[in-house]
Order: structure tokens, then C-alpha cells, then sequence
């Protein structure tokens, strides 16, 4: 029974039950606006998507709810035109809430009319469409990522297959890898990926068979491309099915992975080279540290040797015990060169040398080498050009590849060395980036043995690539070939097919310089002095060899065990003359560091270094650091005697020089005729105030530091005078003058030199270092005839 204050449903009025309905409703927005767009009713669901109480909107302006560039564009005024005029206004976009969040709207606006067709306001109504747009974008984005996947992959080919296996689908990726366009492939059978040997094997039937039974096929194998070549590709087949479970089709999945797999197949390689380079650079090391021991111990038995053979002057049986004893050091210092160039430890020494003259002093040894069995032969050319090559280095070269073919011909068959002379031209040069067209002596090494394909020749010179067996070889003989050609200017070649044999050619620069065949001049008589010398080296018995030669050649002699000891005795305040230190001692200053620190603390501190390891210290490139004077171990007095009075010689120069001006000299120098001067000095300091002197006496100099460059003044015109130190690198003061009397038989000759040498050239003379400008004048008035 119902109350009589409570209304039923036949008591509710038609605009009661309507509105009653409209505020329930709270998925849409159902309002009314008057005729201008002022809000004048409001439901639940209005209130829910837009924020606002009835209170707070009631009578405000619906453009409220356009987002500011709607407004701003005058949308709302245009909406309530449209449905004015066409009965109704649509949309979709974007609204605003209370709060300021955007939310996507589906809006529809209709015109109210009376019965008259006045226009009374409208009703918009208005949904939250916000999730449906946000899975409309999310699947619009999966299809085009899916799109993406497909058409755009280019690393792999996906395609699809029918239950037969002819291709229906076909991506960009498909035909960058197989090298066919969609056109060419669409219908065709997906067989003719495999390679004649799997097809032939049934391998794409069973394909399919496990894609429709297992769901899934999954392979790595080879396939063929287009254009007939492999490559190794991943395969995945997959089946689709429809609804009811049956195979539609297949989607297909291949990936090239040729480089993964070559670059799993070299980092099994590079771990291999890599064991391998530890294994040889502490061998390296082990080698350059047993030499530097082992010349230390040749340096005490040859320094005790050479003092005891004063004491047995006179007894002849004595005397050659001693004798053959430095014979034997000798042969001990020549074993430890040879293991310091396996170690890499030593400074290249090139020579102006016709190799074909060497190369054939090199047959016996390389006959015994190789053995009976192998048939050596040698073949040179007639008017065999000069090349600048360090000849120990060419030996080891070709001692390298003459057991590589030794190897490849399984110790019977035939080499052949053949030397003659090249020209690379610039089409040669064009096919060759690294070649400098020009002329080459050629060194030619060709066996009989089972030849390399062109995969193998491509990588023959990579470091530790060998065809060997584990074990057989390091790999590393064609690299150091090739890395001293490189160093040299040249180019290396390698011909060979498989079953025919290989050749190696060697291209060596030409040079235009006369063959390097004159010894130094064996009269420099062994003289000593007075200066003061300290003597810095670790290993006791070293350092009392070398303390008594020197003292025995009369200098006052200071010692130290290590660098900072030495530096502590520079420190003390004591006239020192020269500093002679070992390259290699322990502690914490290096013997670079220390002659650095002595030079500053003494600046006419001469330095001579000594050392049986010519480590990277004082050698860099290849060669000896500019300025730097090294006596190698094991030496001779005679050999210590004379670079001794060089450096100290080298010294006073530098202390004259520097205290005179040529330009004020006091007393009238009488000039000479002028004349053409070169003048060769490698110490900056002496060459630079030598040839200031020369000027100030009206002759013209040209100041060179080298013998090489040298001889390439003196054959470009014409020459009066060559004053040139006796000890150059690479050539000698005396055979650079017997060179320049061929070019220039009237030319004068001045040995400015710290050495004494007795010189039997005529019109040639000794000038004494330290010199000043009238004892040059003197030296250049007797050899110039003025």
C-alpha cells in the first residue's frame, strides 16, 4: 500500500518522468542551452564527464568546454549555427573538464522548436569516448607497427607461404636478402631458396611436414640468393591455422646471418691470436731481458780480457788464449743480436747495399738449412739497382720465406730466389693503394710446393693467420716480412693458385746512392784523458769492468749502482765531465729522467748511454733518438776509448761555440777565396754554430745532418770543400769522403772531428774538435790550397 504523500507511477506527469530519466542517465552528457549557448539544465552524466556542479554551470557559456584553440577558432558560435540551420550538429574532439584535463568527446547538438519552428535553445549530448579513441590509436598503431614489421624490415626476410609452399607474401627484407623483387616471386615455390644438394635431400618437404605437425620449423643452413651465391641464414617456418585447427598456410622467417657467424668463426680466431700474442710478447720480453743479461755477463769476460791482455803482452801463448777468448765473445754478441731481432729490440740499421751480391752470399747457409732435398736456386739480373735496406732484416726475410715454401713443398721440391730490377707504374699503383709508383729492386721467392686459394692469400699476412697446424708455426713469419717492407717504402706481392705453387715478391725502393762498401777506417789510435766521468750501472761486476777501462785510459773515475744514486752524486756539487749510464737499471728514475735531471743541474754535461737492449727508452721508429749517443754491449777499450773522446770532443765544441762570436772577433782573420761548403754534423747545437763561423769567413754552406742527405747535395752541383764528423749514423765520415771524391775528384776534405785518426787522403786533414774560427780557416786554407 502506497503512502498518499508518495507519488505512483500513473501520478508522475510526462515532463516529471522525463526528466527524471535524463538525470539518471550517467554515461552521456545531456544538457540544454538557450538560443545564445548558455547552459540551463544539467544532468548527472554532464556533472560526472565535466566537473562542474549544476550550481557552478547553469547560465555560463558552453564554449566553456572547447579547449582554447577551438574557441579561439570560434567553433562553439559555428556548431550552434550548423544545427540551427541543418538540424543538427556531430562531432568528434576534443572537450576540457573543471580541472582543466582534456578528454575526447562524441557530441551531437540538436535545435529545440516550438510548434511554430521558433527556435526555443538546444540539447547537446555529449559521451566520453576517451578509452574507445585510446584503442582505436592503439590498434591503429599496432597495425601500422605490424605494417612496419613487415614492409619496412630490411635485416629479414618475412613472407608467407601457402599449404603448398608458393610464396604469397613477399617484404622489402625478402628481396634485399634473396635478391628477388615481389613481382618475381609471388606464385613461385619456396624451394628454390635451398641449395641442389638439399633439394635433392628433401629438406623443404620435411620443412613444411614439421611446420603443419609441430607448429614450428627451425633451422640454420645455407641458402641460395637470386644471383646463385650462399649465405648462411636462420629459418623459421610457422604454420597458420584456421578457426577449426586446419593449416592455411605458413609464415616464414629468415634471417642472414653469414656475418654473425663469421664474426663467431674470427673471435675464435682472435682468442686464439690473442693467447698467441701474450705467448710471443713475453717471449719478447723474456728475450730482450736474457740478452741484456747475457751482454752484461759478454761485457765483464771482454772488458776483463782486454786488461789482461797487457798483462800478458809479450807471452805470444797467452796472447792468444786471449785471443781466442774474444773471439768467442765475439760470436756471444752476435747470438745476442740474434735474439734481441726475435725479441723486435733492435734499431734498424739501413744500408745503401746491391742485395744481389748479399743475397747470393746467402745460398750455402740456405742450402743447409733447408736440406738436401730442396733444389735452391739463384737468379739475378744483370745491372742490379742499389736499394736503403737494413741487410739483416732482408736476410731474416728471406730466411722466413724460404721456410714457408721448405714447408709448402713438404721439404722436396724447388726455390727458386730471383732478384731483378722493377717498375711500378700508375695503373699498378691505381689496383694497390698503398704502392708509390716509382723503381724497385725486386727479391723473388717461388716454390714448388701446394699453393694457397685467394681466401688464404687475402688473409697470408694478417699477424697469426697460418695454414699450419696448431703447434707448426706462429703465424707471424709473412707478417714480420711484411711489416719490414712496409717500414722500408716497399710492397710485398703474393702469387699463387692451389696445386701450382706460390711466389712472393718483395718490391724494395731503388736508391741512387752509391753501395755502402767502405769500412771505417781501422788507424783512430786509442787515446784517453783526464775529464771526470761518473759511471752509473747496477750490476757490480759491469760497473768495475767499466771504472778500471776508464781509469786505465786515465780519467778520473766517480761510480753509482742506480740513477738516483748517480743523481745524488751530481747533486753533491762535483766537476763531472760526462755521464755514462746503462740504459735498463732498477728504481724509480729511468736513465732518460736522469740524464734530463743531470742536464739541468750541470748543462755542459756530455751523456753517453750504454746497454746491451736498445729498449723503446732512447729508440723510437725504428732508430736511434736524435742527439743521443749509445754504446752498445759488449765493447772493446778501443771501442769505449773513442766514443768517449767523440762525446766529450762533441762537448768542448758546444762550450766553445757558444763562448765565441765570430762576428767580434778580435784579431783580423785573413779570408779565404769563397767556397762551396757542405757541412755534415749530426749534433744540432755544433752543426748550427759551425756553420756560422763558415759564413762569417764569406763561404756559402749547405749544413746537413746525415750522410745520405749528404750525398744527395754533393750530386746535385758542384762542391769545394765537405767537412763532415767521422761518426755518422748509417755511413761513416770516411766513406761518405771516399764517395765524394768519385763525384768530385778535386773536392777537400775536413774530418771535423773528437777522434784522433791519422788520414792518409790526399788533400784531407783533421780538424780537432773543439775548433774556433781560425783553426777552421787554417783546416780550409790546406785542403783548399788557399
Amino acid at each position: 500500500m502506497t503512502s498518499p504523500d508518495s507519488p505512483n507511477d500513473n501520478q508522475l506527469a510526462g515532463p516529471q518522468r522525463l526528466r527524471l530519466l535524463v538525470d539518471s542517465i550517467r554515461d552521456y552528457a545531456i544538457y540544454m542551452l538557450d538560443q545564445g549557448g548558455r547552459v540551463a539544465s544539467w544532468n548527472a552524466g554532464a556533472q560526472r564527464f565535466n566537473g562542474y556542479d549544476e550550481s557552478e554551470i547553469i547560465g555560463r557559456h558552453f564554449s566553456v568546454f572547447h579547449t582554447a584553440e577551438d574557441q579561439a577558432a570560434g567553433l562553439p558560435g559555428q556548431a550552434l549555427y550548423t544545427a540551427a540551420q541543418a538540424g543538427k550538429f556531430e562531432t568528434e574532439g576534443w572537450r576540457v573538464r573543471k580541472d582543466g584535463a582534456r578528454f575526447h568527446a562524441h557530441v551531437i547538438i540538436d535545435p529545440i522548436k516550438d510548434r511554430d519552428g521558433r527556435l526555443l535553445g538546444f540539447a547537446e549530448i555529449s559521451r566520453d569516448i576517451t578509452e574507445r579513441k585510446q584503442a582505436e590509436e592503439a590498434l591503429r598503431q599496432s597495425e601500422q607497427q605490424f605494417r612496419v614489421l613487415v614492409q619496412g624490415v630490411t635485416d629479414y626476410a618475412i613472407y608467407t607461404l601457402d599449404p603448398t609452399g608458393r610464396v604469397t607474401h613477399w617484404n622489402v627484407g625478402a628481396q634485399r636478402i634473396k635478391g628477388y623483387t615481389q613481382e618475381e616471386i609471388i606464385g613461385s615455390h619456396f624451394s628454390r631458396f635451398y641449395t641442389a644438394e638439399d633439394r635433392a635431400a628433401g629438406l623443404p618437404a620435411r620443412a613444411l611436414a614439421t611446420a603443419s605437425n609441430a607448429g614450428r620449423f627451425e633451422q640454420e643452413g645455407w641458402r641460395v640468393r637470386k644471383n646463385g651465391s650462399r649465405f648462411m641464414a636462420h629459418v623459421v617456418i610457422e604454420a597458420i591455422r584456421n578457426e577449426a585447427g586446419d593449416v592455411i598456410g605458413f609464415a616464414k622467417v629468415t634471417r642472414d646471418i653469414s656475418e654473425r657467424v663469421a664474426a663467431a668463426a674470427a673471435l675464435r680466431r682472435t682468442e686464439q691470436a690473442l693467447q698467441q700474442a701474450q705467448k710471443m710478447e713475453a717471449i719478447g720480453k723474456l728475450t730482450g731481458g736474457v740478452a741484456h743479461d747475457f751482454n752484461n755477463l759478454l761485457q765483464i769476460i771482454s772488458g776483463n780480457l782486454q786488461l789482461l791482455s797487457r798483462d800478458v803482452a809479450g807471452n805470444e801463448r797467452a796472447e792468444r788464449r786471449v785471443h781466442n777468448a774474444l773471439a768467442g765473445v765475439t760470436r756471444g754478441a752476435k747470438l745476442a743480436s740474434y735474439l734481441l731481432a726475435f725479441g723486435r729490440r733492435q734499431a734498424l740499421d739501413p744500408k745503401v747495399v746491391n742485395i744481389g751480391r748479399f743475397i747470393a752470399g746467402m745460398e750455402d747457409m740456405l742450402q743447409r738449412t733447408l736440406g738436401e732435398a730442396i733444389e735452391v736456386e739463384m737468379v739475378v739480373a744483370g745491372g742490379l739497382w742499389n736499394t736503403f735496406v737494413d741487410v739483416s732484416q732482408v736476410e731474416n726475410a728471406l730466411l722466413n720465406l724460404s721456410i714457408n715454401a721448405r714447408d709448402a713443398m713438404d721439404g722436396a721440391g724447388k726455390l727458386t730466389i730471383e732478384l731483378g730490377n722493377a717498375f711500378l707504374d700508375d695503373a699498378y699503383a691505381r689496383q694497390h693503394a698503398e704502392v708509390t709508383p716509382g723503381q724497385y729492386v725486386m727479391l723473388a721467392v717461388t716454390d714448388t710446393g701446394t699453393g694457397m686459394p685467394p681466401e688464404v692469400i687475402a688473409q697470408a699476412f694478417e699477424p697469426f693467420f697460418s695454414t699450419k697446424p696448431e703447434g707448426k708455426g706462429t703465424g707471424l713469419g709473412l707478417s714480420m716480412v711484411y711489416g719490414f717492407v712496409k717500414q722500408s717504402g716497399g710492397h710485398v706481392k703474393i702469387y699463387s693458385e692451389p696445386g701450382h705453387g706460390t711466389t712472393v715478391k718483395l718490391y724494395l725502393p731503388r736508391s741512387m746512392e752509391e753501395e755502402s762498401v767502405f769500412e771505417p777506417l781501422d788507424n783512430q789510435l786509442t787515446v784517453g784523458g783526464n775529464e771526470t766521468i761518473l759511471v752509473a750501472e747496477d750490476d757490480p761486476q759491469v760497473c768495475a769492468t767499466a771504472v778500471e777501462l776508464l781509469t786505465d785510459l786515465g780519467y778520473q773515475v766517480l761510480k753509482a749502482q742506480d740513477a738516483v744514486g748517480a743523481l745524488a752524486v751530481i747533486d753533491s756539487g762535483l766537476k763531472i765531465d760526462l755521464l755514462f749510464t746503462d740504459v735498463v737499471m732498477p728504481g724509480p728514475l729511468r736513465s732518460t729522467e736522469l740524464a734530463r735531471k743531470a742536464r739541468e743541474r750541470l748543462p755542459d754535461l756530455a751523456v753517453l748511454f750504454t746497454s746491451g737492449y736498445t729498449q723503446n727508452a732512447i729508440v723510437h721508429g725504428g732508430r736511434l733518438d736524435a742527439g743521443v749517443e749509445l754504446l752498445g754491449k759488449p765493447y772493446t777499450r778501443e771501442d769505449l776509448a773513442r766514443k768517449v773522446r767523440h762525446v766529450l770532443a762533441n762537448r768542448r765544441q758546444r762550450q766553445e761555440l757558444a763562448a765565441m762570436e765570430p762576428a767580434k772577433a778580435t784579431a783580423p782573420m785573413k779570408k779565404t777565396e769563397s767556397l762551396r761548403i757542405v757541412l755534415v754534423e749530426d749534433d744540432d747545437l755544433i752543426r748550427a754554430g759551425t756553420a756560422e763561423l763558415l759564413e762569417s769567413l764569406g763561404h756559402a754552406v749547405t749544413q746537413v745532418p746525415d750522410a745520405g742527405q749528404a750525398l744527395d747535395v754533393l750530386a746535385a752541383g758542384p762542391v769545394d770543400v765537405l767537412m763532415a764528423d767521422v761518426g755518422l749514423a748509417g755511413m761513416s765520415g770516411e766513406a761518405l769522403a771516399m764517395q765524394a771524391r768519385e763525384l768530385h775528384p778535386a773536392i777537400g776534405i775536413v774530418f771535423a772531428t773528437g777522434q784522433t785518426i791519422s788520414v792518409d787522403i790526399p788533400r784531407a786533414i783533421t780538424l780537432r774538435k773543439p775548433y774556433n774560427i781560425a783553426t777552421i780557416a787554417t783546416a780550409l786554407r790546406a785542403v783548399a790550397g788557399g
